[in-house]
């Protein structure tokens, strides 16, 4: 039966008690929210004071590629080898150092220059009040030792436009706004400066590749949607015209490029007709004196009509073949001899050789002079069928040379938005509320699974231990003890005397009860109050629950036996000395050392001095005979000890009393200090009567309250 008791216990525990985690979050709240509330204006300030980044865009659209130059000249056959860009090409193209080179070289991207401010909130502070510094230089160039080093530009007369630029503290050059300064091996030319006098920019100096890297990390290229070739451009900084003029240059130098690009295509094409051109020429001259020569020898010999029939076919192959020539001077800068449109290519000459072998035969049949003619003739057709063709495709080329205007058109050009797109204040705001919120949640919840301080008196009941009352913490007790700290007063409150309603009375009232009959069967009437660690209310406990004794008509004398740090004389207004410790060392007698209090039938014996040995004194035969006489003049002696897990004066002086019991602090004393402190007494011989459980207060994660609403409930009927 015990044991299933003992697992349902467990099993009990182990369980999550949603209600009772909502209760500790309750009884954190002020806590939850104050923690809340700092994370809020964190992410506030964080938010007025994050540098806004801006953000420019433009668009472009990369449209087909047309064929020109000998791809026009192909017919529908170019079609099937023209080869157009990508936009993922493009888009490479435009983050490559040959685009951004050029604007990295314009506006100077080399250069980082910053205004220097105080770390964290001073660029932000100077950007809300429209404080903010700004430079613009043009040139900047440095020694090569000095490459890569930071340099301080301080502006030294502002209505002047004077500076000095620095390195490592020392000055390497100073001039005015505007004027183009050669010192040292520097060369610096400042165009803008807005500043305060001695106000500092760090500046300095990076590679090239450095910088285009950088403006590359900044951009934004991308495709909307699939195969549109429409592409978008985008750049994020901090200065909105600075990023529309960066942007810009990069799309007409992109845009310059292509039509660059494209006209070198048109030219290498003319190039190509061009170096022909006089070998056709030459070849159509021989070709006539030939023809003429032969007739002229000959007489006049007429072709039959078969021969010219051959005569016609022959010349169109021989124009095909011709063709098939410029076409692969094209593909070859395209595609090796394994592409698919490189091999068409070849069989279709193969097939044009193939009918032009079949032709040669059949002419073969033709007498000689016919077949000599028919060569002549075929020689001249064709030689100037090329040479017509080519003058006409070097007057295209050159038209089109003139009129490129390349495959990438500008739909919108950069434009910077006015509103910034970081921070996102709303969503910062909200985000540091929210973290604030888990993190305080967070750390209630880990502190609460850590901490082992006593909460209920049915788990110090469950260790075999009585519980004799649960004081609950007052709140005016708290009170006038902070304000005497602040005004540096050193006395305390006796609170049995300045509201004896309160609940904290009213709890010890019931203690008095209970011990009454507790007493009742013990040695004598001493009673030693102790606790396992000091600042648990040992001594609010002692001076009250004398207090309320008294009360009732009992001569009651207690006694600080706390002789190393004991305090108990700041609760009467008496001074510590000619005390306990200087009854027992043998300077005063106990006359002397019992001092009356503003309590009518109580009486004090404090600590007196401090000595060196405080347990020796305790274990002299004075102590011991002080007890007894003490014992049988008063009715109730109250023995206030320090704590029994830090020194073993408690055990000494338990020894004497007849009953003892410890007071433990509510939500701080754990219940292992509780069972610790109980067998370091009954190492001693020393039976702990029971527990007060001090400081008790009313929480909504504690289901047990039944303590405190009885003491509220028995003031209210007593009033």
């Amino acid at each position: 039966m015990a044991n299933q008791t003992i697992q349902s216990s467990a099993l009990a525990d182990d369980e999550i008690d949603l209600g009772k985690l909502f209760g500790i979050l309750i009884d954190a709240k002020w806590f939850i929210i104050s923690i809340t509330l700092f994370f809020a204006t964190l992410g506030i300030a964080v938010a007025l004071l994050s540098t806004p980044i801006y953000k420019a865009d433009a668009l472009i659209q990369i449209e087909k590629k047309s064929s020109g130059g000998i791809s026009a000249m192909v017919g529908d056959m170019g079609e099937l080898f023209s080869a157009e860009s990508s936009a993922t090409t493009e888009i490479e193209i435009i983050k490559s150092r040959m685009i951004l080179g050029d604007t990295v070289d314009k506006f100077n991207l080399t250069t980082i220059a910053t205004p220097d401010y105080l770390p964290f909130v001073g660029k932000g502070l100077a950007r809300i009040n429209g404080t903010q510094n700004y430079i613009s230089l043009t040139t900047f160039e440095v020694p090569r030792t000095a490459r890569g080093l930071s340099h301080k530009l301080i502006a030294t007369d502002i209505e002047k436009g004077q500076f000095s630029l620095m390195l490592e503290d020392q000055m390497v050059l100073s001039g005015s706004v505007g004027q183009l300064i050669e010192m040292n091996g520097y060369r610096v030319k400042v165009n803008q400066l807005n500043a305060q006098n001695e106000d500092t920019f760090t500046i300095s100096k990076i590679s090239k590749l450095d910088a285009i890297n950088k403006l590359a990390s900044q951009l934004s290229i991308s495709e909307r949607g699939s195969q549109t070739g429409i592409v978008s451009l985008s750049i994020e900084g901090e200065y909105p015209d600075h990023n529309q003029l960066v942007l810009n240059d990069v799309v007409q130098n992109y845009f310059l490029q292509n039509v660059r690009r494209n006209s070198a295509e048109a030219e290498q094409s003319l190039n190509f007709l061009k170096g022909h051109l006089p070998e056709i020429k030459d070849k159509l001259t021989i070709s006539e004196d030939t023809l003429n020569s032969f007739r002229q020898e000959n007489e006049s010999i007429d072709l039959n009509l078969e021969a010219q029939s051959t005569l016609k076919v022959m010349v169109a192959l021989e124009a095909q073949l011709n063709e098939l020539t410029f076409k692969e001077s094209e593909i070859s800068q395209k595609f090796t001899q394994d592409h698919p449109a490189y091999k068409s290519l070849l069989d279709k000459r193969q097939t044009l050789l193939q009918e032009k072998e079949r032709l040669n035969k059949q002419v073969q049949k033709l007498p000689k002079t016919q077949r000599e003619v028919l060569r002549m003739t075929r020689d001249v057709e064709v030689n100037q069928q090329i040479y017509i063709q080519l003058l006409n495709k070097v007057q295209e080329l050159n038209i089109i040379k003139a009129g490129t205007v390349g495959n990438v058109r500008i739909i919108d050009n950069a434009q910077s938005y006015a509103v910034p797109i970081k921070p996102k204040k709303p969503l910062i705001v909200v985000l540091a509320t929210l973290l604030g919120g888990m993190v305080a949640v967070a750390f209630v919840l880990v502190k609460t699974a850590f901490h082992r301080g006593v909460t209920s008196p049915d788990v110090i009941e469950q260790t075999g231990i009585s519980v004799y009352a649960s004081v609950p913490k007052s709140a005016q007790q708290l009170e006038v003890a902070n304000k005497l700290k602040r005004k540096n007063n050193k006395d305390l409150l006796l609170l049995a005397n300045a509201n004896p309603a309160d609940l904290s009375i009213e709890a010890l009232r019931g203690l008095r009860t209970s011990l009454h009959f507790a007493m009742l069967e013990a040695k004598n009437n001493v009673l030693m109050i102790s606790g396992p660690a000091p600042s648990i209310g040992k001594t609010f406990v002692s001076t009250n629950f004398a207090a309320v004794a008294a009360k009732t008509g009992q001569k009651v004398l207690l006694v600080d036996a706390d002789m190393r740090k004991g305090y108990l004389q700041q609760c009467f207004g008496l001074t510590a000395e000619q005390g306990l410790s200087d009854l027992l060392s043998g300077k005063i007698d106990r006359a002397t050392a019992i001092k009356p209090s503003q309590v009518e039938n109580l009486d004090v014996v404090t600590r007196g001095q401090v000595p060196p040995n405080p347990s020796e004194l305790l274990m002299h035969p004075r102590f011991v005979e002080f007890v007894e006489q003490v014992s049988k003049e008063y009715d109730l002696v109250i023995i206030d000890t320090p704590p029994v897990l830090a020194v073993t004066d408690p055990s000494i002086v338990g020894a004497l009393a007849g009953t003892t019991l410890m007071v433990a602090r509510f939500d701080q004393t754990t219940l292992k200090e509780i069972e610790v402190a109980r067998g370091r007494f009954e190492q001693s011989g020393v039976e702990v009567k029971g527990v007060i459980l001090n400081a008790v207060e009313k929480k909504a994660s504690n289901s047990y309250g039944y303590g405190y609403g009885y003491y509220n409930y028995a003031y209210k009927s007593e009033s």
